[in-house]
């Protein structure tokens, strides 16, 4: 079954190639132009049955609104899409914008045709394995890795932090008070409210999540993180004192 179409694709060489090869197999080509910048005007003015647009990148801005000016001004031709292994966003945005088919351009010229067919007739040119795949990172995403040394050092005041960073140090409640000037009471309100915010029951365990989340690290690039909490004022201990575990 003869198909006239125009095949547009960023490299001339690439649209060449490929309308060679179409042509051998019977299919009436009208034109095989680059770049596809202008695919446009070229192909609502030849008006074939099946445009093939080539892309490099399915991902980037704008890249179909040509296929949304085809479909606007000549609903009748299909656009099939012949690009890179999409993500599923790529997929999403060929569709919306009003292709027929996306069609990777690795494949063999019988699934081009194949594709080229089944848009001409009305229907979605989709290879399973693509669709598969865009189903598989939508219901899987890759998500970036959760900084918990960050989120942990965001719970903590630059006071707690100092408090934190002794405790890992092995400082006991007197030595934490010396330290930083303020009371030994007040020192074990401090170590008192590190422990409930890290959620642990010791400061055996806080110096321990301190280390394996690499909040210390974080705290030792930070640099003069302890000279401004010394400049803070003293926090006031209030009715969790009591409560606080002696040293």
């Amino acid at each position: 079954m003869v198909v006239r179409l125009m095949v547009v694709d960023d490299h001339r060489l690439l649209a060449e190639a490929l309308a060679s090869a179409l042509k051998l197999r019977g299919h009436r080509v009208l034109a095989a132009a680059a770049p596809s910048a202008g695919a446009a005007d070229l192909v609502v003015s030849r008006a074939p049955e099946v445009c093939l647009l080539g892309t490099s990148a399915p991902a980037a801005p704008g890249v179909f609104d040509p296929v949304v000016r085809i479909k606007k001004e000549r609903p009748g031709i299909a656009v099939v899409v012949l690009g890179p292994v999409p993500s599923p966003r790529g997929i999403a945005a060929a569709f919306a914008a009003g292709a027929s088919g996306y069609v990777r351009n690795d494949e063999r010229i019988e699934g081009v045709e194949r594709a080229m067919l089944k848009a001409r007739a009305g229907e979605s040119a989709i290879a399973p394995q693509l669709l598969q795949q865009a189903f598989e990172e939508l219901l899987h995403p890759v998500v970036p890795p959760d900084d918990e040394g960050a989120r942990l050092l965001h719970l903590l005041t630059p006071r707690e932090v100092e408090v934190l960073m002794r405790v890992a140090d092995g400082e006991d409640t007197r030595l934490i008070a010396a330290g930083m000037a303020i009371a030994p009471s007040t020192a074990r309100t401090h170590v008192q409210r590190v422990l409930m915010k890290l959620e642990v029951g010791s400061r055996l365990e806080a110096a321990a999540l301190a280390a394996r989340t690499g909040l210390l690290e974080r705290v030792a690039r930070g640099g003069a993180l302890r000279a401004a909490a010394a400049g803070a004022d003293d926090e006031v201990a209030g009715p969790a004192e009591a409560a606080a575990p002696p040293s």
